[in-house]
């Protein structure tokens, strides 16, 4: 796996604002972690960066848990990096959950959807609309094939999914799977032996019939970065809307997943190999160093697909650009 060169990860990390003057601005701050400091905090605070995190944990033992740092420790704030020099934190034990400080979460809404490689079954479809309209949301009216004979009742809920389309991997042309959305939810109100009137409870997309039906899964959730376990290489092989780039908070859908070892909470480094012109160049030379393009954070995973979030992003991230897990 082709490693990102430091000078090109410094892209992403202004210099620290001098804390110093004279010679002693060649000399590390010391500073100590108080309650309710972060890593991902600190980095932002001294860095500039809140993504250099990752690479501070990855170089430093002390930090067994990536989600927690403790009063008391003391680091070293150079111009480029953050270094911990101690724990307070016993070893043997566990510290005190109120002295655990929780490193950054991402919340999420539950529309991200996600790539599967056999065709879902559903429990059910829905019909028609209310005044045979053809796109509904919130609050609307919708009729269903879901009935009594189901064993169903009155205020049952269900997850509204849409199956948007196949999908092949960008560089081989390979069958990945097929690409499904929610689009809200709905709950059954009058029920006969095989059919219901059910309420839309909530819409993220445009709803319509034919779209299907599955048991309702709670929307909204939180996920905290995760160290990697292992170095992957991949692709990412579709986009939620089906768009070409992609940017900030979009997000994206990767071709790995738990049988490469991916796990929810993943940070990749997304990346693009530079082409080298030869127009000056006299001899073979060596691959140049790739351009760091942006960050995704694995929010879901499948066998051997995944869906994540775009973190960060530099430069436009397109659909086909390489993603790097590197193992802490």
């Amino acid at each position: 796996m082709k490693k990102i060169a430091f000078a090109v990860f410094l892209t992403l990390v202004p210099l620290l604002v001098p804390l110093a003057v004279g010679a002693q601005a060649e000399k590390p701050t010391i500073y100590v972690v108080k309650k309710g400091d972060t890593l991902w905090g600190l980095s932002d605070r001294f860095l500039r960066d809140p993504f250099y995190w990752p690479n501070l944990w990855a170089r430093n033992q002390v930090i067994t848990n990536p989600h927690l740092i403790y009063p008391g420790q003391r680091v070293r704030i150079y111009p480029d990096r953050i270094e911990i020099i101690d724990s307070a934190a016993p070893r043997a034990t566990a510290p005190a959950p109120e002295q655990a400080v929780q490193e950054r979460v991402f919340t999420l809404s539950g529309s991200e959807g996600y790539l599967l490689e056999n065709e879902l079954v559903p429990t059910g479809t829905i019909l028609q609309a209310d005044h045979n309209r053809l796109v509904v949301g919130q609050e609307d009216t919708v009729y269903t094939d879901i009935g009594r004979e189901m064993g169903a009742q009155s205020g049952d809920t269900y997850s509204i999914i849409k199956k948007v389309k196949k999908v092949h991997h960008p560089e081989s042309g390979n069958f990945i799977g097929y690409k499904y959305l929610p689009l809200g939810s709905l709950e059954l109100l009058d029920l006969e032996a095989k059919s219901s009137r059910a309420i839309i409870t909530s819409s993220f997309l445009e709803i319509s019939p034919g779209d299907i039906l599955v048991p309702y899964r709670k929307n909204r959730r939180e996920v905290t970065l995760k160290a990697a376990k292992t170095n992957l290489d991949g692709y990412i092989i579709e986009t939620r809307m089906g768009n070409i780039t992609t940017g900030m908070e979009d997000i994206v859908y990767l071709d790995l997943g738990q049988n490469q070892g991916l796990e929810v909470g993943n940070m990749l480094y997304v990346v693009r190999d530079v082409p080298l012109d030869k127009t000056h160049v006299k001899r073979p030379a060596e691959p140049l160093p790739q351009q760091l393009l942006g960050a995704v954070v694995v929010v879901g995973v499948a066998g051997n697909t995944s869906t994540a979030l775009v973190v960060k992003s530099v430069e436009t991230i397109y659909l086909g650009d390489k993603v790097i897990l590197i193992k802490n």
